[in-house]
């Protein structure tokens, strides 16, 4: 449990990041309430299409603050990450508060900020001493990565131990 940093700027575009910033800038709140609501289902969206189970939980969106609270309760230690993950790499969002229950705890796997130059491989020779070991990655961070040449700056990713 804890507060996650994102980049704002990167991720999958889910919803009008201007928008929820011009109407936090404006004390529109009415209008910020809805833009919030209509985030949070978008990332729940997201969540599920990337086949992960948000039956148990709850996601909420505060435009004013570009932070993401996620609770409930989830399987294991890798769908936990997986889902922060969904929350965080997405336009807009520079926070994931983290309130999600394991049923099954597992040790944490630590998380990578994608920066310029990065690949796979680069990444897995700094974490493992070995390229080799990308794919490694790459399936720890499926389905949300569907080509482990697709990696983009700012994207946090998955790096299990």
């Amino acid at each position: 449990m804890g507060l996650l940093s994102f980049v704002r700027e990167a991720g999958e575009k889910l919803f009008g990041r201007k928008e929820v910033e011009a109407a936090a800038a404006e004390s529109a709140q009415d209008k910020l309430a809805d833009l919030n609501q209509k985030a949070a289902a978008a990332i729940v969206a997201y969540i599920d299409k990337q086949g992960l189970d948000t039956s148990a939980l709850k996601v909420s969106f505060d435009g004013a603050t570009s932070t993401v609270s996620v609770a409930g309760t989830v399987a294991d230690q890798a769908t936990k990450e997986k889902v922060l993950l969904c929350c965080g790499n997405v336009e807009g969002v520079d926070k994931v508060e983290d309130q999600l229950a394991v049923t099954n705890p597992e040790p944490p796997a630590t998380f990578h900020t994608v920066v310029r130059g990065d690949t796979l491989s680069a990444i897995a020779k700094a974490c493992y001493g070995n390229a080799n070991a990308y794919m490694k990655i790459f399936e720890a961070n499926k389905p949300m990565l569907s080509d482990p040449n697709k990696i983009y700056p700012g994207q946090v990713l998955r790096i299990p131990t």
